[in-house]
């Protein structure tokens, strides 16, 4: 007899991954999927599988009330939304929590003062914690973010407020630059967000990407689990991420820490999330904005602590206290989060298709999470990441090694995919010297050209 029913309102890796803890932990689970994930791995192994619409994610995976009418036929208790999709979305939040369905997060309230990168801003600012200068009020017209990029200085970041994994952000250096790209990242954030307010912040040259993993009881009870780096990155999409981060030393390391347990503090999170910071050379760093749901990433921490954070989100929701204080909080070794991508390893460019062979094997600080196998298709409506290798060791060379070993046995054929790239990152001295930024994969490919 199962303790609870769980829907995952998500597809693929991440779908699998929640699968397979709530098991552990004693919960049903409910699979949904569209009509071109119907043969996915996540599929067979949910106790229960209900397909939810066509291919398109606006017909299918953000169905709202479909996705709730489904737990409320099957006597769902929870909904776990993943990352993506609905999982940050204040509305869905709300409407489980009307439909009597614990939402497997933080409040609507706080989801939505987070999703809006200005009020998140303001309120960081008031709380303290040191934020990137510019970005106090919106940009409503380019006149605006003219006039708001000439007082902060250029290079500025013209972004989204409503924005997400490098979507509506362009860099711009000159005025020339705004101008041209303030319609059509207007656009895109209309298309992607629903909404196209955009706001100027100062760009902060060649800096690290440092985000902290927080968890939060609904009894007042915050801690971090230290901090992962996420500066290799394409497109302002995150490939590779690693803890501890080599740049962070351990006077920086326990006070963004602090700092990000204090952002926390200032809305009131409870769940787990991530508070993500710039930081410049000189290792001063800014809040850029608080993830108040589960990361990509998050199998780095767990491979550096031990904790299971699909089972802390699970423990929360159902009003746990945390199982422990911060000063128990220890990390151990090395961690790499490798993703694999069906993308032209040279111009990034998605390569759907199908997967005519793919052999990989776990073991020893070695883990996959992935949601394919030989055989299934990676289709044009989805994210094509194809999997998560982590990999870790009691140091940050010999969790390297074991990358470049793992990669080069593993197989993946039928389509293109971005191994090759993720070879010459972990071979790159630059890289190994843990001496790289945000800029390393532009430069990186400058070279080669």
């Amino acid at each position: 007899m199962f303790r609870k029913k769980v829907l995952i309102a998500n597809r693929g890796e991440i779908a699998r991954r929640v699968i397979r803890t709530c098991k552990q932990q004693g919960y049903g689970t409910v699979a949904i999927y569209s009509a071109a994930d119907q043969d996915m791995p996540y599929v067979e192994e949910a106790d229960e599988a209900v397909h939810i619409g066509p291919a398109p994610v606006a017909q299918s995976y953000l169905q709202m009330d479909k996705i709730i009418d489904v737990a409320k036929d099957l006597g769902v208790a929870m909904i776990h939304p993943g990352y993506g999709l609905l999982s940050e979305n204040a509305e869905f939040a709300r409407k489980c929590q009307e439909a009597g369905i614990t939402f497997i997060g933080p409040s609507p309230e706080v989801i939505r003062q987070m999703g809006d990168k200005l009020v998140a801003r303001q309120i960081m600012k008031q709380a303290g914690v040191p934020v990137v200068p510019g970005g106090e009020t919106e940009a409503q017209d380019v006149e605006q973010a003219l006039a708001q990029a000439e007082a902060i200085g250029y290079p500025v970041m013209l972004k989204a407020s409503a924005g997400g994994g490098g979507i509506g952000l362009s860099v711009c250096h000159h005025p020339g630059e705004l101008e041209k790209a303030y319609a059509s990242a207007k656009g895109r954030a209309k298309a992607y967000f629903g909404q196209d307010h955009m706001f100027v912040e100062k760009y902060i040259e060649d800096p690290r990407h440092i985000e902290v993993q927080i968890v939060a009881d609904q009894h007042g009870h915050i801690c971090h689990l230290f901090e992962r780096d996420c500066s290799i990155q394409r497109r302002h999409q995150k490939v590779i991420e690693e803890s501890p981060s080599p740049f962070v030393d351990e006077q920086t390391r326990a006070k963004i820490c602090q700092t990000a347990v204090k952002a926390a503090q200032a809305v009131g999170y409870t769940g787990v999330g991530t508070v993500e910071f710039i930081m410049g050379h000189d290792k001063a760093f800014y809040f850029i904005e608080m993830n108040t749901r589960l990361q990509v990433e998050h199998p780095v921490t767990e491979a550096i602590t031990g904790y299971d954070l699909v089972a802390l989100q699970l423990a929360i929701a159902e009003n746990q206290p945390l199982p422990f204080a911060q000063e128990e909080v220890k990390r151990e070794g090395h961690a790499i989060e490798l993703r694999i991508y069906a993308e032209d390893p040279v111009t990034f460019m998605p390569s759907p298709g199908q997967i005519t062979l793919y052999e990989r094997q776990e073991g020893d600080g070695v883990r996959f999470d992935d949601a394919i196998r030989t055989g299934s298709r990676i289709t044009p409506y989805y994210d094509p990441l194809i999997a998560k290798l982590i990999v870790s060791d009691s140091t940050r060379t010999a969790a390297i090694e074991k990358g470049i070993r793992v990669l080069n046995e593993m197989k993946l054929e039928g389509i293109k995919h971005n191994i090759p790239f993720l070879l010459d990152v972990l071979n790159h001295e630059q890289f190994r010297a843990g001496n790289y930024t945000t800029q390393f994969v532009k430069h990186l490919r400058e070279v080669a050209r």
